[in-house]
């Protein structure tokens, strides 16, 4: 699969918005006693909203025109305590959904997470790390005002139009029908809004993305980027990328700043229409002064809510596209998933048998052809051959980070398509040339193969593997921070780090691939020793490009264009005199060179 890079914006499948609002409401579900609650300080808020009218109509006509003071300061005390109560009201239900809001996209956050992990090395083949970042930390982010005004916004706003237009309709149907004459326009001129400004905010989404995975690429490379003095280069694509980012992010924002120009448009308009008709009917003597100042105050109740509904509406549709993105990663189903009545694998022995093996990635070009081989308990295998012929490929499906193509692939006769992946990685130990480092300690790093693993373990899977005596030296010894990725450490520290942390686990295959690439051969050779009592008793597969580490393996497999055309221990292919022994040859002609 071709990598999507940050040159290229991510393709997402269109996605009904209805699903997508269907999917969301469902997060808040678990939480109906704080939507309750929350409705309920809204109904108060509400209420007295649509009360205050009535009452400063009751004021006027009543009070006012009878010169009843002692009345109005009755009405003046009623009047300031609900207000009173309606404002802490709409404070607490700010606080109350906010809270909510925060555990719900904590969920949504570690939902996405979790699955994440569960995908398959060609999800992380296909796109940059950044972009991956990018949903998990933005998009979800993006979340949290949806969740928050659809209770707080969405629904008591909704109740209040639909009351304001009643109430007025029951004051004067007339007069109601004049302050509703703009809804067609306005309703019309917003959804034909909402089709541009949707494609834009999912545009600068993309455009988010690949900035986000060009400075993490950056970054990380940074030892590169100041070896060749490249800073100048990286600072203008990414100022291009940033110059992309800010126009898409700009394009977006007009489209949506226009929904508050037309509902201003249609608010201003819809007044007028309102004032100069209420006056005609003041004038013809069809209502009174205080049923046009009752009404007027409806007016502005009547539109503030259509202003925060389209609010609301601008929120939703430019955060819809960072739902969509996030669902889009979550739909993704990983590759390599338990069956349904998955076993769980029991302790193993360590026999391995492949059957007829093909194997090919996502491109269709076969990497593995009708391999077959039996591997007894407690061999040790080593796998040679040039690079891309299928080395890694092999320890790959042993360790089901792949599932075969066709044929079968069992460990002690059973088919791991048909146990659970934890059972069986669980059971193994891998490490690959590609030596990461966790934040934190040596000894934090080393644990990492057995959680669980005293201090003394540890020091004794580093003295194993002849790691103890560089370890020690350190400021801090085993309590030595190696920084991000390791970054204070050789790689061939780093190396015997992770050979400790691999052996820490105990595991009974044991997979190396390329583990011993960057060790001196000092170094290597009292390593080698630590092997060759670890390898004894459990299966153990060997990928090496040196020759001479692998000379003492019960079996040496050489791998050619995805087949194995050689198996036989060291002295048995020199004899034979073929693939095996023209490697061995020009690896030692290159060492007598002195090279």
């Amino acid at each position: 699969m071709a990598k999507n890079t940050f040159r290229e914006d991510e393709k997402l499948k269109e996605t009904v918005n209805i699903k997508i609002i269907g999917r969301l409401v469902k997060y808040i579900a678990p939480y109906k006693k704080e939507v309750i609650n929350t409705l309920f300080l809204m109904a108060v808020v509400v209420t007295v909203s649509l009360v205050n009218p009535l009452l400063m109509r009751l004021a006027i006509n009543e009070y006012i025109a009878n010169g009843d003071l002692q009345g109005l300061a009755i009405l003046g005390v009623v009047m300031a305590v609900i207000n009173f109560a309606a404002m802490y009201c709409a404070r607490y239900r700010i606080v109350i959904m906010s809270r909510v809001s925060s555990k719900i996209l904590l969920k949504i956050r570690q939902e996405l997470f979790i699955h994440i992990q569960k995908l398959s090395f060609s999800f992380f083949d296909s796109r940059p790390v950044g972009k991956i970042l990018a949903r998990i930390i933005g998009d979800v982010n993006s979340l949290g005002d949806l969740f928050t005004n659809s209770v707080t916004t969405l629904i008591p706003d909704a109740i209040t139009l639909v009351a304001v237009a009643g109430i007025m309709l029951f004051l004067n149907w007339k007069l109601a029908l004049m302050a509703l004459i703009m809804l067609p326009f306005l309703s019309l001129t917003l959804f034909l809004i909402q089709i541009t400004c949707r494609q834009r905010w999912q545009d600068y989404r993309k455009k988010r993305s690949n900035l986000s995975a060009y400075i993490h690429e950056d970054y990380s490379g940074i030892r590169v980027v100041q070896s060749f003095t490249r800073e100048k280069k990286t600072e203008r694509t990414f100022a291009d990328l940033s110059k992309t980012l800010t126009g898409s992010f700009i394009s977006a924002v007009k489209v949506a700043d226009a929904f508050w120009a037309v509902v201003e448009l249609s608010w201003g308009i819809g007044s007028i229409i309102v004032f100069w008709y209420g006056t005609r009917l003041l004038t013809a003597g069809e209502i009174e002064v205080g049923d046009l100042v009752a009404f007027t105050g409806y007016i502005a109740m009547f539109w503030r809510p259509i202003m925060n509904l389209s609010n609301f509406y601008n929120l939703l549709i430019t955060n819809l596209s960072g739902a969509e993105r996030i669902f889009e990663i979550m739909d993704i189903a990983p590759d390599i998933v338990d069956a349904q009545n998955a076993d769980e694998l029991p302790e193993i022995v360590g026999e391995v048998k492949f059957n007829h093996v093909t194997f090919a990635y996502e491109d269709g070009e076969e990497v593995l052809k009708n391999v077959n081989f039996h591997i007894k308990a407690g061999e040790t295998i080593a796998l040679v051959g040039h690079t891309g012929a299928g080395k890694t490929t092999i320890v790959n499906l042993i360790s089901r980070f792949y599932d075969t193509t066709r044929g079968q692939v069992l460990i002690d006769g059973y088919d791991l398509k048909d146990v659970s992946v934890e059972s069986l990685r669980s059971q193994m130990g891998i490490m690959t040339q590609d030596t990461f480092m966790f934040s934190g300690t040596i000894k934090e790093n080393i644990r990492y193969g057995k959680l669980d693993a005293t201090d003394e373990e540890v020091v004794k899977a580093a003295q194993a593997v002849k790691a103890h005596d560089f370890i020690i030296k350190l400021e801090k010894g085993y309590d030595t921070d190696v920084n991000e990725r390791g970054s204070r450490l050789s790689v061939g520290q780093r190396q015997l780090i992770a050979l400790a942390r691999a052996l820490l686990a105990d595991p009974r295959i044991l997979i190396l691939d390329e583990a011993t690439s960057s060790i001196d051969t000092q170094t290597e050779k009292k390593v080698q020793e630590g092997l060759n009592v670890l390898f004894a008793g459990r299966t153990s597969f060997v990928i090496a490009h040196r020759l001479s580490t692998i000379r003492n393996a019960d079996r040496i497999m050489v791998i050619d264009e995805g087949e194995i055309k050689e198996v036989g221990n060291h002295q048995q292919l020199l004899a034979k005199k073929g693939m095996y022994h023209k490697l061995y040859m020009a690896q030692y002609r290159f060492l007598n060179e002195g090279a």
